[in-house]
Parts: structure tokens; C-alpha cells; sequence
């Protein structure tokens, strides 16, 4: 496993970030490559954890000649966020900067095509040009995930509706409980600009058959401990033998997907109607139906009208809930996956 030191420029002099990439060369032109990376929102450490100890196995495998796809591995993505402390916590979605979400604004484009998108003398900021590298390093392989994690939630995944179901493997292999799968091109989310250059790419070149892309959530933020990590990198690794990367003959046979798939539209995002302390009746991998109560916001502590409640606009899956306990007026507080499509329009933060 060879690691090399990749180095973005700063947005003043004298300030660059760096961060590490590690690389295994397959042993087979013919088995799939495969793209890892964790933590492009920094503050998000259950990818991290589970990549390194993936990484323990996969020198195993390549001390033993069983490595037969190249593997390219990016353990924790965004140096920059990494940097965004503030009063004691880490603040790594958005870039204090330019207030971009870490996970938006990546290129989509017409073709696969690795080329540099700017010269060094272009004025393009650092978060842009992190952005732009970590999309080269992933450009032409066959298995590119995004390790993310929710506030709190189950483990569950994004994935292009045109990879499902030929990728349920992944969602088995990963032991998820849910996937939903979008053809929207959304606002340039890592896993839509990495299948962007194949969807109009002929068929030799798209193997759209053969691919695999996502953004995993690792379940909740305060879910990285060492359990955890060794059974997300058993599921990683299980996944890389199932499609032929790795060589194990003691990984069985692939086993069908158990969990929920649905459309993208089907997701409810509940909102806050006021501001106050939040109190959920219902925590994710909860099964609701129309109308259950799902929380109450105590806006105006004291008073006997002093809470709200917020209902299920319709039956389905408690997929994630926000971890802090105070809200304000609009914020997000949960997402349920709906049996059917949902009556408003949704906007995701992945």
C-alpha cells in the first residue's frame, strides 16, 4: 500500500492543506477499481473509523496476493473543515468562507475526464479546488462511495436510480436498512457528479451494470466506537469481494437486500412550525403511520398552550432525527421515508 501526500493551496499566503491518499495496485486489469473516501464533512467520523480499519485487512490481503482490483482510499477528505473549530466544536459541513456545503458544488460533466479543470494561477477557492481533487481521484472507477453519517439515524444510503437495483449487493454487503435512490442531478452532490460523466457515455465506457456509487450514512454522529468501525469495515470489505476486487474464500455468497428502498420523493422532511425545545416521541428505525405523533415543541415553557405537536403526514420509516434539543422555526428535525410520494418538495442535506 503506497500513501502519497496530495497539497491544496490556501486562499492567503503562506496557508495550504494537505491530506493523505493511499493506493493499491490490483492484480488484474480485468476485476473493478474502487474509490473510497470519508469525512468531506469533517465533523462526520464513522467513514474515517471504519476506513482505517478496513485498511488493516486490505494489507493483509495485499501481503497475500488477493488484491485484484486497483484500490484508491482517502480516509478523511476535508483538511479544511478540519481546521473550523469554533468555541470547542468542529464545525466541517460548510466552509466558513465561501458558506458552501462541503458536499455541493462538484463538477458534472459531459464525459469522464480526470484533466485538471483550472491551472494553479485560477481564482478558485481552496474549498472549490478540494473539490475538484478529490473528483479527479475518483474519476474511472467502477466503486465510488462517499462515507457520510447523519445527526442521528440508521445506516442507509444515496444512490443514482439508474445503478438500482443492480447495486443492492452494496446495501447487503454494508448491512444498511434503507436506500433511496434519485435521478435528479440535485446541486452537485459527490456521488451525482462521479455517475454524471457516464450517463451519456456509451455502453463500453458506462458499464452501467457494473458500477457502484453512493453516499453512505454511517448511522449518527455520535456512532463512532470500535464496534462499530470493525463492522462497517467487515461490510466494506465483504462488498469488495462480492465484485471481484478482493479474493476471499472465506466471505460467503452474496445474500439479498432486507431493508427499505424507495424513491427519493418519498422522503418526508419534517420541519419545525416554532421555535422551543424539542421532545421526539419516535427515534429512528421506528415504523409510524399517518398521523402518529412524532414530536412536541415546548415553544413557551409554562403556559398551558406552551407546545406544539408535529404529526406524520403519512405512514412509513424513521430514517434520521436532528441530535440537538433546541430548535428554531423551519429547521429541520427529522426524515421518514413515506410509503408513497411525498406532497412537498423535498431538499436533502446529505
Amino acid at each position: 500500500m503506497k500513501k502519497s501526500i496530495e497539497r491544496i493551496a490556501g486562499d492567503t499566503e503562506g496557508v495550504s492543506y494537505e491530506f493523505s491518499v493511499y493506493h493499491i495496485e490490483g492484480s488484474s486489469s480485468d476485476a473493478p477499481t474502487v474509490y473510497l473516501q470519508a469525512a468531506l464533512h469533517s465533523c462526520e467520523l464513522p467513514g474515517t473509523v471504519a476506513l482505517h480499519a478496513l485498511m488493516k485487512r486490505l494489507r493483509k490481503a495485499e501481503a497475500e496476493g488477493r488484491i485484484r482490483g486497483s484500490i484508491t482510499i482517502v480516509p478523511s477528505a476535508n483538511p479544511i473543515g478540519s481546521t473550523q473549530m469554533l468555541f470547542g466544536e468542529l464545525h466541517g459541513r460548510f466552509h466558513f468562507d465561501t458558506r458552501r456545503n462541503f458536499n455541493r458544488g462538484f463538477p458534472l460533466l459531459d464525459k469522464p475526464d480526470a484533466l485538471p479543470l483550472h491551472d494553479d494561477t485560477a481564482a478558485v477557492t481552496a474549498d472549490q479546488r478540494l473539490k475538484e481533487r478529490l473528483f479527479q481521484l475518483s474519476m474511472g472507477h467502477d466503486i465510488v462511495l462517499d462515507l457520510h453519517c447523519a445527526y442521528e439515524g440508521v445506516a442507509y444510503l444515496y444512490a443514482p436510480s439508474i445503478l438500482w437495483p443492480a447495486m443492492a449487493d452494496c446495501a447487503s454487503a454494508l448491512r444498511l436498512e434503507a436506500v433511496l435512490h434519485s435521478s435528479d442531478p440535485g446541486d452537485g452532490e459527490f456521488e451525482v457528479a462521479a455517475i454524471y460523466p457516464y450517463l451519456k457515455a456509451p455502453p463500453e465506457v458506462a458499464r452501467i451494470d457494473g458500477r457502484v456509487v453512493a453516499t453512505v450514512e454511517f448511522r449518527g454522529m455520535r456512532d463512532v466506537d470500535p464496534e462499530l468501525a470493525e463492522s462497517d469495515a467487515e461490510g466494506l470489505y465483504k462488498l469488495l469481494v462480492w465484485r471481484g476486487v478482493v479474493s476471499d474464500e472465506a466471505i460467503g455468497s452474496k445474500e439479498p437486500f432486507a431493508g427499505i428502498a424507495a424513491p427519493l420523493e418519498n422522503l418526508e422532511m419534517m420541519r419545525a412550525p416554532c421555535s422551543g425545545a424539542v421532545l421526539y416521541h419516535v427515534k429512528p428505525g421506528d415504523r409510524v403511520e399517518k398521523g402518529d405523533l412524532l414530536a412536541t415543541i415546548v415553544h413557551s415553557p409554562g403556559e398551558p398552550e406552551g407546545t406544539a405537536d408535529i404529526l406524520a403526514p403519512q405512514s412509513g420509516y424513521v430514517l434520521t432525527r436532528h441530535m440537538h434539543r433546541f430548535t428554531r422555526r423551519g429547521s429541520d428535525l427529522m426524515k421518514i421515508i413515506g410509503d408513497r410520494r411525498s406532497a412537498t418538495d423535498v431538499v436533502v442535506e446529505e
